[in-house]
Order: structure tokens, then sequence, then C-alpha cells
């Protein structure tokens, strides 16, 4: 299989996840909004990572995040260590509503993969995409667990936070491990 294939394949792949029809009276940007804001961990809830996430400007994620702060999906919350600044929230409704996420085929077709494929797959493709950021000047975005910032080694001595990160010098909940990071520097394969 050539290269062009391979990146044909990707992109095909994505664009059908996405949908292209309203869902539960959401357009596709608003559905990678929710998507976004419930996998990003606390450093990266803001309307500007999410606009470096999906590689687009600052006015049209504000745009999209507007309209489902009035739709009832979205609460901003201000930082209480910096008072200009917000994070931006899940609500119950949007909690509910992200069952019907059409992208949940996609994620059940990864399920379907062979599990020893599913490491090797997300390697490469987390590869692809640090390549295309790289040359494109954008930003990548992981979570901790394949990160050089994670600090610690898992284990709890006297009660201590085991997990830390170097970047933001904030100790780490093992469940956030897992969620999305702003300020992400690949580090290790994934799991």
């Amino acid at each position: 299989m050539n290269s062009r294939t391979i990146a044909e394949l990707v992109f095909h792949l994505g664009r059908m996840a996405s949908g292209d029809r309203l869902v539960e009276k959401l357009t596709t940007a608003q559905w990678a909004v929710l998507r976004y804001f419930a996998l990003a961990n606390r450093f990266s809830r803001t309307p500007s990572a999410f606009a470096a996430f999906h590689a687009t400007t600052r006015g049209t994620a504000s745009q999209t995040i507007k309209s489902l702060e009035k739709k009832g999906y979205l609460t901003r919350i201000r930082s209480d260590s910096d008072r200009r600044s917000i994070q931006l929230v899940l609500t119950e409704k949007a909690r509910d509503i992200l069952a019907n996420d059409p992208f949940e085929s996609l994620v059940r077709a990864a399920d379907s993969l062979p599990q020893n494929m599913q490491g090797h797959f997300a390697n490469a493709l987390q590869r692809m995409l640090g390549d295309v950021a790289g040359e494109r000047g954008k930003l990548t975005f992981g979570s901790c667990t394949s990160c050089q910032h994670l600090e610690g080694d898992g284990c709890n001595r006297d009660e201590q936070t085991t997990y830390a990160c170097g970047f933001a010098s904030e100790p780490l909940l093992l469940e956030e491990l897992d969620e999305i990071c702003f300020n992400f520097v690949l580090g290790k394969p994934l799991q």
C-alpha cells in the first residue's frame, strides 16, 4: 500500500466519522467542541486550547463555544488562581448527549481491531500527527501517559501523589493521566 492511499484512508475515515448531517441538532463543529471538553484535562479546558487542538481560529472556536453555552451544554468557570482566565466544563446535559455522538462508530471500529494491533496503530497515527503538525507549525496534543512532562513512577509512598506534570508543576490524579493536554510533548510510545 502506498503513502497516498494511507493518507486518503485516514482522511476519509475522519470525515465519515465526524458525520455529514445534524445529529441531535448539533453541527460537526459543535460535536468536536463537546468531544474535546469531555477529554481535556484541567490545564486545557480553554477556548484557546480548543482552537489550537482543532486547528481553527480563536474567533471560530469562540463562536461555536458560545452557541453551545446558549444551548446549555457548556459552563464557564473563572480560575481561582487567575481571575482573568476561564475554564469551560460540560454540563450534565452535554454528558448525556455525548452518548449519541456519531463519532462513537469510529471508537467501536478501533475497538474491534486486535489488541496487539491497537498500540502499533495508535503509535503510527501519533507519529503521522506529529509530522503533519510540525510541518504546519501546529501543536500536537496527547495524554500524560506518553508525555515528556510526566513525572513520578506510580508508586504511592506515604499517601503522596504519585504523578506530577513537570510543565505545570502540579500533582496529577490517576484519572487525569489519559486526558488530552495542551502542553503535551511526545516522550514515549503510546501503550
